[in-house]
């Protein structure tokens, strides 16, 4: 470790589908997730240095108190099905950081906000997928962190300025989701147009100053088509933590592809 860390930037990506970049077929053609798997295995080079550990918000796991998962060799939660047998067999040995989970609780809990641990959290597919992509060596330190249950944007805001000193100590912040999640829209023709209005406003908001974006986040269920692409918004609030971390600059845009007919995005906040 460095005695004095760069300053890592809080990041929103798609995990894609189920153990998609770990098969030999999924949904739609077999490129379906290659431009996602891409991006994903190229975002360790974009970071200012390794980051010292790595916090990750997760559309796959609610409680009624932001948690963190504090064990010191988490396992691995194989929560999807129907996925060939090969990938419920599928390893990422990242080691947990149980100091590091006190000091999310003790941030959260510094700002007001409902904060628990908990010890026995393995990493669900919406860690260990996309991270076995983009940091296949699992050397890092991972502290996972649940969404509130109430999924209150503003809640979640919140929770992302009361992370961002980790920032400063060489943690990477990682929010992991999907920014359209609507599954039986996938491959119709009229989701292909409602995805691209979507994903332009939220690109939009992400990419407006600080105190604009929070707002235009604050007020997602407004925009273009976004009930349609979430009819339930686990897989977007992640985003929405990344952004209270982001610091005062605009997000941007850093990623983007269309898998089985609808837009996707992801997004960095370096300020």
């Amino acid at each position: 470790m460095t005695a004095n860390p760069k300053r890592q930037p809080a990041i929103f990506i798609p995990h894609g589908g189920g153990p998609c970049f770990f098969m030999d077929w999924t949904w739609g053609p077999a490129d379906t997730w290659t431009a996602t798997q891409t991006f994903l295995e190229g975002l360790a080079a974009t970071l200012p240095e390794t980051p010292r550990a790595m916090v990750v918000v997760s559309g796959h796991w609610e409680e009624p108190a932001f948690t963190a998962g504090s064990g010191a060799q988490p396992g691995l939660i194989f929560d999807y099905t129907g996925f060939p047998e090969h990938t419920y067999k599928l390893t990422w040995p990242a080691p947990g950081a149980p100091e590091l989970a006190a000091r999310v609780k003790g941030l959260l809990a510094g700002a007001g906000l409902p904060a628990a641990t908990d010890a026995n959290r393995g990493y669900d597919h919406g860690v260990f997928v996309p991270l076995k992509v983009a940091f296949p060596g699992a050397e890092i330190p991972v502290v996972t962190l649940s969404l509130a249950s109430s999924l209150d944007p503003a809640l979640h805001l919140a929770a992302g300025r009361a992370l961002v000193p980790l920032r400063d100590e060489g943690v990477l912040i990682v929010a992991s989701g999907m920014s359209f999640h609507n599954l039986p829209a996938y491959m119709q023709p009229q989701t292909a147009e409602r995805a691209r209005a979507f994903d332009t406003w939220l690109t939009q908001a992400v990419e407006s100053p600080a105190a604009a974006r929070d707002e235009l986040l604050k007020d997602w269920r407004n925009a273009p088509f976004a009930a349609y692409s979430h009819p339930r918004e686990e897989h977007l609030i992640p985003l929405l933590v990344a952004a209270g971390a982001g610091g005062e600059a605009p997000g941007r845009r850093v990623f983007g592809d269309e898998p089985m007919g609808a837009a996707i995005s992801a997004y960095r906040f370096d300020g």
